[in-house]
């Protein structure tokens, strides 16, 4: 049941979410927000609101730690109230939930929405630009502080120069590996698993010593299009242009990082599994490396620690001397109040729970990479806690390298997310060829955002 709820996380850490068709939008110029800041809160001036998130879809240490900041939050402003509820619906329709309660009149004031989904966010589902509801002051001096958000993350939620929401958790892909069976096959331990080569060389010689495929990608799968991303840039490819116009997962780079993984499962070194399947394989010590959110390390620690085997990881595999160019997944918190106090209280919170303390309770219960990164160093608060957590440290050193997830335009983002996941499946898995099989997807994609 451990694997399954953790199941759960993933697909909302990566799943695409589904846009109705419908826009919803709100008019982002209400008062208080096209121009100067929403004013403060008088010392008695009592708001509610009421902030949605899908960590409470999470029973433990997710539903634990938000309830515990809930209440630290409100502790420290006795004037606001904050009502914390899950997403609605389907579990990973972070968009999808809003926006049935936004045409019913009574969206969340604060939401937690995946990256993916950004586009949608501003455009359709009618965020308020924090910037303008707080001003530019206000926002560098959050950000900033003795514990600053490191700069690759900083602007995730930014859309053409303004903040609109602010990065709150993700992760990053990493290569985990068990230790102990690689050594069982004849592997050192610290082999070098920095490349895709070396990473074949050794899944060759572990799947002839063991007769299963050593390797699993949860980007290969469907659900893992965000991780894929990173994949794909690493070999010089984009899925979408830099000015956002053109499909580009057909052309040559993105098909040759595809190309590299059908070559694996042809040798046999790499399963055919679903999302389920390869976390509960890692974890019974069935397929010995797996490309992973790095989100799930306390569960793989958990099942090394219960099946008497040592857990080790590295950063995302490069292809050949080429960078490597991780992506996160993950999410930012916005407001869709429209009611200048609302609007004001759901800052507050915001920039609360996005706080060093928030981000000190969150990634010592949770395990969600701290997006203050500076707290794991020195005397810094979390700096005990990452010494004696040696496997964040891949996850930390590819913030330094790290490109947005990127979010399709237009209402049809699922729809192409959905196409390339399919086609990369079929392209690494089902014997399609690569080229012809992207590049029709590339066509079909191009129609759904062009539109």
């Amino acid at each position: 049941m451990r694997l399954r709820r953790s199941l759960s996380v993933l697909a909302v850490l990566t799943a695409g979410t589904l846009a109705f068709t419908g826009c919803a939008s709100a008019a982002t110029d209400t008062a208080g927000t096209a121009s100067g800041t929403v004013p403060e809160l008088a010392a008695d001036q009592k708001v509610s609101i009421v902030f949605e998130t899908y960590n409470l879809l999470q029973a433990g240490p997710w539903t634990d730690t938000v309830n515990s900041l809930v209440a630290d939050f409100m502790a420290e402003h006795p004037n606001i109230t904050v009502t914390a509820q899950p997403t609605q619906g389907d579990s990973g329709n972070t968009v999808g939930s809003v926006q049935t309660q936004m045409l019913a009149g009574a969206a969340p004031d604060v939401a937690q929405i995946t990256f993916d989904a950004l586009d949608f966010t501003v455009n359709e589902l009618g965020a308020q630009p924090l910037e303008k509801l707080v001003g530019s002051e206000a926002i560098q001096e959050h950000l900033g502080g003795e514990y600053p958000f490191h700069e690759r993350a900083a602007t995730l939620a930014d859309w053409d120069g303004v903040t609109y929401g602010m990065p709150y958790v993700f992760s990053t892909p990493v290569l985990f590996y068990n230790a102990t069976a690689l050594e069982a096959a004849g592997v050192p331990a610290d082999v070098d698993l920095s490349t895709w080569d070396a990473v074949a060389d050794v899944a060759r010689t572990v799947t002839a010593k063991t007769g299963k495929p050593a390797l699993t990608l949860s980007c290969a799968v469907k659900g893992g299009n965000w991780c894929m991303q990173g994949i794909i840039r690493s070999n010089d490819g984009r899925v979408l242009s830099e000015d956002r116009s053109t499909i580009e997962f057909g052309e040559e780079n993105a098909v040759g990082a595809i190309q590299e993984l059908r070559e694996l499962f042809d040798e046999g070194v790499l399963a055919n599994q679903d999302s389920l399947a390869q976390m509960e394989g890692f974890a019974r010590g069935d397929s010995v490396m797996q490309l992973q959110t790095s989100a799930l390390q306390g569960m793989y620690m958990g099942a090394a620690q219960a099946g008497g085997w040592e857990l080790k990881n590295t950063g995302m595999p490069a292809f050949g001397d080429q960078p490597v160019v991780p992506t996160n997944s993950g999410s930012a918190l916005f407001t869709f109040s429209t009611d200048p106090a609302k609007q004001r209280a759901s800052w507050e919170f915001i920039s609360f729970m996005t706080s060093a303390h928030a981000y000190e309770t969150i990634t010592s219960t949770i395990g969600y990479l701290p997006l203050r990164n500076t707290m794991t160093e020195g005397d810094g608060p979390l700096a005990e806690w990452a010494a004696g957590n040696p496997l964040v440290a891949p996850n930390l050193a590819q913030l330094d390298n790290l490109e947005p997830w990127v979010s399709y335009p237009g209402n049809s983002y699922v729809q192409v997310d959905d196409i390339l996941a399919t086609a990369i499946e079929e392209s690494v898995f089902y014997g399609k060829d690569p080229a012809k099989t992207l590049g029709a997807a590339q066509e079909r994609a191009q129609e759904l955002i062009s539109k």
